[in-house]
């Protein structure tokens, strides 16, 4: 198998690669980017036979096709992926080339699954597997193996936060633009548009995390597990940046338009209050608590098996880039295997048999701390059973 890393230098790309270039089928990891420096390696990817550089910029549709059609998956870890993935996914389906990516932006994905790129994939027979990383990814899976437990799902809740001492680059992108606005949720068997950033709720997560304040952010979630989990009324996902003055923060940015669009005048020069806002945080986490070197995932959720409520929770704690990176990862190995068999767009738990992933997942050294509560359908039962 030949693979081809987007954003194959940054901190996912890696991720991806240092997976890969472990296994036996894996013949060559190209890692595309737009500064192929070298320096920017770890050791083990520099100095192994199978990783080669390449520069490519996502805007050069041409260039992107035919490096694509010399590989037998591509794989978009470039983000902010509203930007990323519609041009990326384009030139793979061009290049009749199955495509992966970590979208976490709502947009890139509505598009994905609503443009003419669905229907060009089936028809040149490929797979656009978007959201496999880790959320979206595992943990999307995770909640399509605990459907297939139950007889019914009423309720996801997908909770994460990503500490800042683990962000560089794009991700903080992402992490301002997903609190902006109107944000999906799926709420009362409806998608609905709530504001971003907001209700906010405490949730405890594995050490070292603990109490984290996660809120409504935009991730794909709401737009594609209603897809395949049939008859769920609500699924929802907040997120949030630790240490928690940096949500703080970031809400004083919203409040006072520092993370506005419409460009205003400064002394004669036109400047967007929100790229200004993206260039000061690279500098203000200096000196200040950047919290631990972990982030989490939280997954609920319930439904209904034999007559009884359910509620199946997942915990995960660890780095970012092999909790992201590794996903991406088995699913370029399982497709290579004939394992995903699904053509055109498609999330994971579309497409990623839950058992298969999850035991490649768990013998990569991927811990989950599983419960499971059940309880009667009714009130009454369960008093009775009290007494």
């Amino acid at each position: 198998m030949r693979a081809l890393i987007i954003g194959g230098v940054g901190g996912m790309g890696q991720g991806v690669a240092r997976d890969l270039i472990k296994q036996k089928q894996v013949e060559a990891v190209i890692l595309a980017d737009l500064y192929p420096d070298p320096e920017r390696l770890s050791t083990k990817l520099r100095e192994n036979k199978k990783t080669s550089l390449i520069k490519m910029d996502v805007n050069d549709h041409d260039l992107m096709v035919k490096a694509f059609k010399d590989v037998n998956v591509v794989i978009n870890t470039a983000g902010p992926f509203y930007k990323t993935a519609v041009p990326v996914a384009k030139a793979a389906v061009e290049a009749k080339v199955n495509y992966i990516d970590i979208c976490d932006d709502y947009e890139g994905t509505e598009i994905l699954f609503n443009s003419d790129i669905d229907y060009m994939a089936k028809k040149a027979g490929i797979t656009v597997l978007t959201g496999m990383g880790s959320d979206p990814g595992t943990n999307n899976i995770l909640v399509k193996w605990y459907a297939d437990r139950m007889d019914k799902v009423d309720e996801i809740y997908l909770y994460w936060v990503v500490s800042i001492a683990e962000l560089a680059g794009a991700a903080w992108d992402h992490s301002l633009h997903m609190t902006l606005g109107k944000i999906p949720q799926y709420i009362d068997g409806k998608l609905v548009y709530v504001e971003g950033g907001t209700e906010e709720t405490p949730e405890q997560f594995l050490e070292p995390l603990g109490t984290c304040h996660v809120r409504y952010v935009g991730h794909p979630q709401p737009l594609t597990l209603p897809r395949y989990i049939k008859g769920v009324k609500n699924v929802i996902i907040k997120g949030a940046l630790i240490p928690l003055w940096v949500d703080e923060l970031i809400q004083e940015q919203k409040k006072t338009g520092l993370l506005g669009s419409e460009p205003i005048d400064i002394k004669g020069t036109k400047v967007s209050p929100y790229d200004m806002a993206l260039k000061l945080w690279e500098t203000i986490p200096e000196g200040r608590d950047n919290g631990p070197q972990s982030s989490g995932l939280k997954v609920i959720v319930k439904g209904q098996k034999d007559g009884k409520k359910i509620t199946y929770t997942a915990d995960m704690v660890g780095r970012m880039a092999p909790g992201t990176g590794l996903p991406a990862s088995i699913a370029s190995l399982m497709m290579d295997a004939g394992d995903v068999t699904i053509k055109g767009v498609v999330a994971p738990e579309g497409c990623i048999d839950p058992d298969k992933f999850l035991g490649a997942f768990l013998k990569r050294g991927a811990r989950i701390h599983q419960t499971q509560k059940i309880s009667s359908m009714f009130e009454t039962d369960r008093l009775e059973k009290d007494k």
